[in-house]
């Protein structure tokens, strides 16, 4: 290679390159780390140089030669590559690799604007010199190269036209630690923050999207999960096309509710005109959705729900698929089918279905939701009633026909609304859930609103996080991260702002969290145990057992400082019915595992002091957060023990945890058989988790005949979810042998997706 070769610096001075500055910078980078070279580095690095290059363009030369020598067979150039990345951010943020003392950089950040100034009316300068002692900049040096690369491209404050960062990682999770514990009485908070900081910066709890990107900053909003349920009247529509705008450009995802909307054709002011149907409504969301790009953090995105049974189900179905012309295709959004026992009789009996629209049967809507037996007494009589216009089909050709726009785009999802009533934490006939979100994991009370300053309607938002089930020793230390974990999310319920008044008052109303876990797959290795076998059944049991009940003992230990969440009332809590009263008996045909912790007593104290939190639970694809704490997301099986992880920030390489010593003990996705042993241990977890579950169906055509998936096989799982008693399925995943270990990143999500 040629030395005489000129870099231009940051300042413009053009100077003849340093060799030897470079291999210092790549030879740190390595230290430690096993099977990796540097003049391997070098080398690769060397080729790509360039008289008149730029410093900054070294580095970004040198870090993509490493991060491209990562694979199975050196896996630790994930955490060279890393290092050199921390290296360059730090000189882009600082000018140099030691970051600045804390309370000048927050004073520095909140004059330019990019801090919220309560940081610095809230703590003094004594308060941040005291988080000085416990900030530990060396914790940046355990990210992956993919941590490291989605922190800069979604979570540290920066500027997103000229790309100028302005912080690193420590920063982050001190100031998020800082900000939500800001109003706690002062003998305890700098404690609080202190532990929060430890739980978040060494991956024992995992934050979602919003909260990474904007707790620190002017933006207050951090909901990552919006539900808006829309009415039956223009009204209603146009506030929830208003209440999509808002919060889609403040980062949540948004599940709508569109099931109430009558069907084409049906009358309009007693017959003056007839009704368009949903079709034009949907294309009205789609743009609504679409109109925002959340802040170049991640794109607009929304599932929009209605029931199966609804007069124009043969139309909806179709709506995503790639035939058909646009005026009868709304492809931009994804959609939820809403299901219930009795359909699902009515298929196995090889009996009909019947469609109706919604403003046609006084009554059935609601009692779909609220009231099982209701809704059965009325639909049969509905059926038997000449005076109202319906459609009969076969109930297996509209389940086929369900299978096989799932199975085509993969993204047609099922909401089986009898479970999210009947094993929750709310009564349904005070608060029923009509809907989920984008990710299926949400399941909370909801009401339309008349317009889009209506305090009557309901807008449910989800705060959500999860326990790295990879970090934790013991499932003893739930208890401390769940009381960490309530407290945080509980607090950052006040500390947000509400750009809608039906979202403020559910919000206070409910107080509703959504806790979940990241890197299950990761657990299940560890401990040597695999998806398919049943093997993990009886763990997974003690696990969600552990969650939920420490969950459920911090919301009530806050209840006993700051009072139960106002309605309470509304909830089977405050009667002393517990998740573990209303789950679906099957699970007891899948494990033995008894019950270990002390629900008893604590019913008692719920009854007695009541919960801050009508919700605690939630599992979320955790897509993009798991990547910061180099886990497996959510609770998937990898589909590589390297995945390829494509998003809108390029590409990268992300390695399965404890690679080395577990890599014959991971079981991969396209290697699960079948999906029974996955299903049923999503059943276990959902004896638990007081919400809803982001679950997957999986299916590899080479393994069945012809190189097809049955959709007999399809219906089949469909079946065995419900009987599961699982709430939601989410993605249908079929193997293409071109991506096996390419993991799209959740867009959909947010935590989250739901990306969190």
């Amino acid at each position: 290679m040629n030395n005489n070769l000129f870099v231009t610096k940051r300042n413009g001075k053009k100077e003849a390159i340093d060799l030897e500055k470079i291999h210092r910078v790549i030879a740190w980078a390595a230290e430690g780390l096993e099977k990796v070279s540097v003049s391997h580095v070098e080398l690769k690095s060397h080729i790509q140089f360039y008289d008149g290059i730029k410093t900054e363009d070294i580095h970004e030369t040198i870090i993509k030669s490493a991060a491209d020598l990562i694979s199975e067979e050196s896996p630790d150039y994930q955490y060279l590559s890393a290092r050199l990345a921390v290296f360059h951010l730090r000189k882009k943020a600082y000018g140099q690799f030691e970051p600045p003392a804390l309370y000048s950089h927050v004073t520095k950040m909140v004059e330019a604007g990019k801090y919220d100034q309560h940081l610095l009316t809230d703590y003094s300068q004594d308060d941040f010199e005291h988080m000085e002692k416990f900030l530990d900049h060396s914790r940046d040096l355990a990210f992956s190269y993919a941590a490291v690369k989605q922190l800069e491209g979604k979570y540290l404050v920066q500027n997103r036209v000229t790309g100028e960062i302005y912080e690193s990682a420590q920063f982050l999770y001190l100031l998020v630690a800082a900000c939500l514990f800001a109003k706690y009485p002062e003998e305890t908070r700098l404690t609080y923050v202190e532990n929060f900081y430890h739980a978040i910066s060494t991956f024992k709890i995992s934050l979602p999207t919003p909260i990474m990107a904007g707790v620190r900053t002017p933006t207050r909003q951090f909901s990552s999960c919006v539900l808006i349920e829309c009415g039956d009247s223009l009204d209603s529509i146009n506030a929830t096309s208003s209440a999509i705008v808002k919060y889609v450009s403040q980062r949540a995802g948004i599940g709508v509710n569109a099931g109430r909307i009558r069907a084409l054709g049906s009358s309009i002011r007693n017959g003056e005109a007839f009704h368009t149907g949903c079709i034009p409504f949907y294309k009205h969301f789609q743009t609504a959705v679409k109109s925002c790009s959340q802040g170049g953090v991640r794109g607009g995105a929304a599932t929009l729900f209605y029931p199966l049974w609804h007069l124009e189900v043969e139309s909806l179905l179709v709506l995503k698929n790639n035939r058909g012309v646009e005026e009868n295709r709304v492809r931009h959004l994804d959609y939820g089918v809403q299901f219930n026992k009795l359909m699902y009789q009515r298929l196995i009996k090889g009996g009909v279905i019947t469609l109706f629209s919604p403003s046609d049967v006084p009554g059935l809507y609601d009692a779909f939701f609220a009231d099982q037996e209701k809704f059965e007494q009325l639909y049969v009589q509905y059926e038997n009633d000449d005076s109202i216009r319906k459609k009969r089909i076969k109930a297996i050709e509209l389940f086929t026909l369900f299978a096989q726009e799932r199975a085509s785009t993969g993204r047609i999802y099922l909401q089986n609304v009898d479970h999210c009533n009947t094993h929750s934490p709310f009564e349904p006939s005070k608060a029923p859930i009509r809907q989920s979100n984008l990710c299926l994991e949400i399941a909370l009370p909801t009401k339309p609103m008349n317009d889009i300053n209506d305090e009557e309607g309901e807008v449910a938002l989800c705060t959500l996080s999860a326990f790295n089930l990879g970090a934790i020793d013991s499932l003893d230390e739930l208890e401390g991260l769940a009381d960490l974990a309530v407290r945080a999310l509980d607090c950052l319920l006040d500390y947000q702002d509400y750009p809608l008044a039906a979202a403020k008052s559910a919000s206070m109303a409910r107080r509703t969290l959504g806790i979940g876990v990241i890197n299950y797959a990761y657990y299940l290795a560890k401990n040597g145990l695999y998806y398919s076998n049943g093997s993990a059944n009886n763990l997974t049991h003690r696990t969600f057992e552990a969650i939920q009940f420490y969950l459920l003992k911090a919301s009530n230990e806050l209840a006993k400082e700051q009072g139960a969440c106002p309605k309470f009332h509304e909830t089977r809590l405050s009667q002393g019915i517990l998740p573990i009263d209303t789950y679906k008996k099957t699970i007891d045909g899948i494990t033995s595992e008894p019950l270990h912790l002390d629900w008893e007593s604590l019913r008692v104290s719920i009854k007695k002091y009541g919960v801050r939190n009508s919700t605690v639970s939630a599992l979320m694809p955790s897509e993009t957060s798991s990547q910061i704490s180099n886990a497996t997301n959510g609770i998937e099986p990898p589909r590589g023990l390297i995945s390829i992880k494509a998003s809108k920030d390029g590409v990268l390489k992300q390695v399965v945890p404890e690679y080395e010593r577990l890599k014959d003990n991971y079981e991969l996705l396209w290697n699960i058989p079948n999906n029974q042993g996955y299903l049923e241990l999503v059943g276990i977890m959902q004896k638990f988790v007081d919400q809803a579950i982001s679950a997957n169906t999986n299916y590899d055509p080479a393994k069945f005949e012809g190189g097809k998936v049955p959709i007999k096989q399809i219906l089949k799982d469909i079946l065995t979810a419900y009987q599961l008693g699982i709430k939601t399925l989410y993605y249908h995943n079929t193997r293409d042998g071109a991506s096996d270990n390419i993991e799209l990143e959740d867009d959909n999500c947010a935590g989250g997706a739901c990306k969190i």
